[in-house]
């Protein structure tokens, strides 16, 4: 199960095509008062779970310590998991 940032992050790749910047994802926030340090770890860890799942592939910067995420695509199996969350969100508007 998808957290709403996941499936934002996924829906905006979906959108968006080939390799996009991860500022982008801050939208996400755009009305919440969440401190932009919050924000910006939680989106890392949501990028890193969902490249981890095999959804994106992650490009960025390597350090000794870590890796830091500058942009994303999303591979097959993402783009058919986007794909489904699309559907069931059109799915419920009722007829």
């Amino acid at each position: 199960m998808l957290s709403s940032l996941q499936q934002f992050i996924l829906l905006k790749a979906l959108e968006r095509g080939h390799k996009i910047e991860r500022i982008i994802f801050r939208e996400f926030y755009k009305i919440s008062k969440t401190k932009k340090q919050y924000q910006e770890e939680i989106i890392t860890k949501s990028l890193m779970s969902l490249i981890d799942g095999e959804l994106l592939v992650g490009y960025g910067r390597r350090t000794p310590h870590k890796w830091f995420v500058t942009h994303v695509r999303l591979t097959k199996k993402g783009m058919r998991k986007a794909q489904d969350i699309l559907e069931q969100r059109q799915s419920k508007l009722p007829i």
